[in-house]
């Protein structure tokens, strides 16, 4: 059987080497620059003849806007639609990333800790620097509910900052752990087709389902990311 964890290596496609950094393109960053061009593309197709009433292309766009808006107001309120541009590139980068390493002899960013960390770690970089800027070192009082006895402080704070600080790698941990086991096992019943041969019917059966639930879970994915960062935001915004 073909080892299934095999897809998830790194492999330079451009060996690029300056000053002994490396800085090779690789299959990743070769998904990730896909994943960049079929969202413009899908834009630019989907918007190009923009109607009063739209047609389904435009709906469907329409409706991708409408989703992280909600979730804006929602979670946010109206203080929040001004970092919606954000929010939906957080959105769009992550979905079409997960979408993308479903295409066959793609790779799939967004199944390495290294890539999800790192849009994570953009996410909190951002919110924690717009609640300084909009706060100042009001922001500290994040970690520290009104209402809480005085003599709970000591104890609640530590306990908050820890809570904080480990959002980025929850966040990224979640979206890593949820691609990486579907793909595992979308190639061990690829396999298992391999090995069975004529008689693999159920594999491949087996297969066709997995693949629909990976893409119920890529939009799942992306769905729950952008959620927890407009909860994330509305602490930034609001504090408590």
């Amino acid at each position: 059987m073909l080892d299934p964890l095999h897809q998830f290596i790194v492999s330079p496609l451009l060996k690029i080497n300056i000053r002994g950094m490396d800085l090779s393109f690789t299959n990743s960053s070769l998904a990730i620059f896909v994943a960049l061009v079929v969202i413009c593309v899908v834009f630019a197709i989907c918007l190009r003849k923009k109607k009063l009433i739209p047609m389904r292309p435009q709906a469907f766009i329409e409706l991708l806007y409408t989703l992280v808006a909600d979730l804006i107001d929602t979670n946010v309120g109206i203080d929040g639609r001004h970092y919606f541009h954000f929010v939906f590139s957080v959105f769009l980068f992550v979905l079409f990333g997960n979408l993308v390493g479903l295409i066959p002899y793609m790779f799939t960013f967004t199944s390495h800790i290294i890539a999800t960390f790192t849009i994570a770690m953009i996410v909190f970089l951002f919110i924690t620097s717009l609640g300084i800027v909009l706060h100042g070192s009001s922001f500290l009082s994040l970690f520290a509910p009104r209402g809480v006895p005085k003599f709970l402080l000591p104890l609640l704070i530590p306990v908050e900052m820890i809570s904080y600080l480990s959002r980025p790698v929850s966040l990224s941990i979640r979206l890593f752990a949820n691609m990486m086991a579907g793909h595992t096992m979308m190639k061990v019943f690829a396999g298992f087709v391999a090995m069975i041969g004529a008689l693999g019917i159920l594999p491949i059966l087996m297969n066709v389902i997995l693949t629909g639930f990976e893409v119920v879970v890529a939009v799942l994915q992306a769905y729950i990311f952008t959620i927890l960062t407009c909860v994330y935001l509305k602490d930034a915004v609001h504090l408590h």
